[in-house]
């Protein structure tokens, strides 16, 4: 791959990261944890009847994450910068996307009996930060663009040689010259016979064409479509043969290194909310195959399309209490097997027929960014508390 394929891809991945903010009236404290819709969506609280994730490691390759964050503190494992430069802790253009994903994961609150801040979907787990990317409005973008186009491969490999159970992936390039990159492909494939499961976001191109989105569409990813509260296909979220289930992706909460609670929306949400649901099943079933789990997820998500399968939410809204108890049933397999190829034109049914008409979307907020997928795709300050981060 030439330096300038390479650098169009890290530039793409930097767009997708991108998000806006709109001013809102502040929230009370306590009035976080009633907005969190998608912890009751997915059924959570029947899951962690059997766990909230302990013992597993899920990497997530972002911006970076805020271990000092409250929400955060004591489960953000020492992790690793694949681009070595660009905003630090502290500054405004640091560790933002990296930091709300983690939470939607694995974020266990604060506080008094932990009840103040966000609870993630996998509380007891651990976050491996991985950095392969930078926030779409640091300073130092330009020259990652140049320079670090294999980061996100090598984060790949490291997080599957350091043994994370789940490698998230809230980010992509869905841009009319997005392609697949074999550097990329062949880390993916590493990484599942390694045993680490891989979730990446379907794409936020629902309403710019819908062209296919790279990590998302290597063979072995489970890809993520985001519904809205009513388990509606939100309109910004890509449809393409690759959505193997959907989650919540529409007025999230999420903590930022500000201390602040955003409202956002967009594709990197709902595969954060996956992976959770991935740390909850390896927890309670730790020698399952990336491939048993993918095909788990699928066989039991709930409000299914008709016909079992659609491109708009894959084989429905994932339901990790569901995933647990159908995984009682299942023998560990060959790890090998998570590896094989697909040798077939399209994963599951293949695409839709074509629409006449797209579905409307005069709700979705103006969000930020050039190129590429934008998997987070908007916010609204919620409310700020706890003390502001280091400058």
């Amino acid at each position: 791959m030439t330096r300038t394929r390479r650098g169009h891809r890290i530039a793409a991945l930097c767009a997708a990261v991108a998000f806006t903010l709109l001013p809102a009236a502040p929230a009370h404290a306590d009035g976080i944890r009633t907005q969190q819709w998608g912890l009751e969506a997915m059924n959570t609280d029947e899951a962690w009847r059997t766990t909230k994730g302990d013992g597993v490691t899920v990497a997530v390759l972002d911006t970076g994450v805020d271990d000092e964050h409250p929400d955060l503190a004591g489960s953000v494992l020492p992790g690793k910068d694949f681009i070595g430069f660009g905003a630090g802790r502290g500054d405004r253009a640091w560790a933002r996307h990296g930091t709300a994903m983690a939470g939607i994961v694995a974020a266990h609150g604060h506080g008094p009996g932990q009840e103040d801040g966000v609870m993630g979907i996998a509380p007891e787990a651990k976050i491996l930060p991985v950095r392969v990317i930078l926030e779409g409005s640091d300073a130092a973008r330009e020259k990652a663009r140049k320079s670090r186009g294999t980061a996100l491969a090598q984060g790949i490999r490291w997080a599957a040689d350091q043994g994370a159970d789940v490698i998230n992936m809230s980010l992509g390039d869905d841009s009319e010259s997005a392609h697949a990159e074999a550097g990329e492909d062949a880390a993916v494939q590493y990484a599942l016979a390694k045993g680490s499961v891989i979730v990446a976001s379907a794409g936020n191109g629902g309403e710019k064409g819908d062209h296919i989105s790279y990590p998302a569409a290597y063979p072995g990813v489970i890809a993520v479509t985001a519904v809205d509260r009513f388990g509606t296909h939100a309109a910004f979220s890509t449809r393409r043969w690759y959505a193997t289930v959907s989650a919540p992706g529409v007025d999230i909460v999420i903590p930022d290194p500000d201390r602040k609670y955003y409202q956002g929306w967009g594709t990197s949400a709902a595969a954060a909310f996956v992976s959770g649901a991935v740390a909850l099943v390896r927890s309670a079933h730790p020698g399952l195959t990336p491939a048993q789990i993918k095909k788990l997820l699928a066989d039991t998500a709930r409000n299914g399309p008709k016909g079992g399968r659609d491109d708009a939410r894959g084989h429905g809204m994932v339901d990790p209490a569901a995933a647990i108890k159908a995984a009682a049933k299942l023998r560990p397999a060959d790890p090998k097997a998570a590896k094989a190829g697909y040798d077939k034109q399209y994963f599951g049914g293949g695409p839709d027929p074509a629409k006449d008409s797209a579905e409307p979307a005069g709700w979705l907020a103006p969000v930020a960014g050039g190129a590429g997928a934008l998997v987070l795709a908007g916010a609204v300050v919620l409310w700020r508390g706890g003390r502001a981060p280091r400058s």
